[in-house]
């Protein structure tokens, strides 16, 4: 009898250890996390201090003097930035289903502000160069370079509008030449929290906010934790920067990936590092993006050209971002947004100038991958999509001219007119236009990379392994337990389960029977 008891108590003990750890919400102390923190703590500081320098000791009359100065000392620096793609706007890669192709800002549209050709003159406000107008640019001229836009750290440099990349009339050469360092969050985000022409507009987990944020905002960037800056994981050699923006770059190659720091095995449990297989960090660690301002989800060029009293106006949100504007459409806004999830092997394509649409709505970029792909990982993603202009006769987006300082130079913002202004932006890029337009519905992606948030805001297993309403619920083609319901393989775990504790019921009845008869016996 006593051995009957004390199997049972051993019994209920193993139960309750069971559910004990199951149910330990305990933090452990996490030493590669601790590792990663030290190293991160400090920011290095440059040992040269530029405003000491006799070189810079002078008022210089223009930008391409200040980087003629930087490569009398910098002698080989301006070639490593002239066989960039922040230079070039473009990469050669080998693109499934094209070969070897050159894409980039030179010839990928997107549904935004459509693309640089034509435009240059505005769009250069976005480039490291000088004096890239609608006309030529000389790509092979290392003055051109603007050495300051990455390493002012006066944070007194603005590129002026509309000025073909020059620096603002306002900004003294002087003191932004003798405050130059590692490039700061400010830099980066100069362009890349305000491209598509406002603030977090089109990434989504991009936008000034993360200048000073705490850590439920971005724990990377947050001021009060590690208040990491952009090159801490965008690094670079010889001036090549890892990670590479999927609106335009194609090859899985020279990426920034989260496993570059954290590893492959960052979690105590062995069942959430599997997942690492086939589920992206980024999945799991930013439930929601845009969290502070708005972005763009939605964008329709065909609503462009209403005007009041003959001018172009615009109407506002109550939050103050714009729903209508006379030179571009009808937008819609969100913020706090959880993703959208697909499945992404880090390849792309992209629409090319001359690609004749096939399907609609039309890819303006393809991420590939699938559950079959071994190589592919579950990703969140942000949506845009809208309409745009195209030829009804050759089947092909059209490149509109939209920026001109001036009337009737065809420019769209300025003439409203579709027609000039597409018959203007294709003999730009060599190819007919046949007079006849309308507009086709676009989509684009944009993988979600930033605003990571605290662990223990991260996304609950819940949220995707449920029956209804789950995160994942739109990504179909495989099963997901808890989610997903095969009657055999449901029926047959529930068999199993009950087979078990069957089989644990009767042998602790088949003990106590047992022990009962030998006792009757001994008696």
């Amino acid at each position: 009898m006593a051995k009957t008891i004390l199997s049972i108590i051993l019994f209920v003990v193993a139960i309750l250890l069971i559910i004990r750890v199951f149910s330990n919400g305990k933090e452990y102390y996490n030493l590669k996390l601790e590792k990663l923190k030290q190293e991160y703590t400090f920011t290095p500081v440059s040992s040269v201090d530029h405003s000491k320098l006799a070189e810079l000791q002078k008022e210089f009359s223009s930008p391409q003097e200040v980087t003629g100065t930087c490569n009398e000392c910098h002698t080989e620096r301006h070639k490593e930035i002239m066989n960039s793609a922040h230079w070039n706007w473009e990469r050669v890669s080998y693109v499934e289903g094209r070969g070897v192709v050159s894409a980039g800002k030179k010839n990928v549209l997107n549904n935004y502000c459509l693309g640089a050709q034509s435009n240059e003159l505005a769009c250069a406000a976005c480039h490291i160069g000088f004096g890239m107008t609608d006309d030529l640019f000389d790509f092979r001229n290392a003055r051109n370079v603007d050495c300051m836009v990455c390493h002012d750290n006066s944070e007194e440099y603005l590129k002026g509008s509309s000025m073909a990349g020059y620096p603002d009339r306002n900004v003294n050469l002087t003191r932004v030449a003798q405050s130059v360092g590692n490039p700061q969050r400010i830099n980066c985000g100069s362009c890349h929290f305000y491209s598509g022409g406002g603030n977090n507009v089109k990434h989504g987990d991009l936008e000034d906010a993360q200048l000073s944020c705490d850590r439920t905002v971005d724990v990377h960037m947050a001021s009060n934790g590690m208040n990491m800056s952009c090159v801490a994981c965008h690094t670079a050699e010889n001036h090549q920067i890892k990670g590479r923006l999927y609106s335009v770059s194609s090859n899985n190659f020279n990426r920034a990936t989260c496993e570059d720091c954290h590893t492959g095995t960052p979690h105590f449990d062995d069942l959430i590092n599997r997942h690492n297989a086939r589920v992206s960090c980024q999945t799991c660690h930013i439930p929601t993006y845009a969290k502070e301002n708005p972005t763009k989800m939605e964008w329709i060029w065909s609503d462009a050209g209403k005007l009041r009293n003959g001018e172009p106006y615009k109407e506002f949100n109550s939050d103050s971002s714009i729903e209508y504007q006379s030179i571009k459409g009808t937008f819609r806004w969100a913020r706090d947004i959880k993703p959208d999830y697909i499945w992404f092997n880090g390849t792309a394509d992209h629409y090319l100038i001359g690609d004749t649409i096939r399907e609609v709505p039309v890819k303006m970029n393809t991420l590939f991958g699938s559950h079959e792909d071994g190589e592919s990982k579950i990703t969140p993603v942000k949506i845009n999509i809208g309409d745009q202009i195209y030829d009804t006769k050759y089947k092909t987006l059209i490149q509109p001219k939209l920026f001109s300082l001036n009337k009737g130079d065809s420019a769209y913002w300025k003439d409203f007119d579709w027609n000039t202004a597409s018959a203007a932006g294709m003999k730009r890029v060599g190819l007919p236009f046949s007079g006849h337009y309308d507009f086709v519905e676009t989509v684009m992606y944009w993988p979600i990379n930033h605003m990571v948030s605290p662990k223990d805001q991260s996304v609950g297993c819940a949220e995707c392994h449920t029956r209804r309403g789950g995160r994942l619920e739109k990504l179909t083609g495989f099963y997901l337990p808890g989610r997903d319901h095969i009657k055999l393989l449901d029926t047959s775990g529930a068999l199993l389960i009950l087979l078990t504790l069957g089989g644990v019921l009767f042998h602790a009845i088949l003990r106590i029977v047992t022990a009962s008869g030998r006792r009757k016996n001994v008696e």
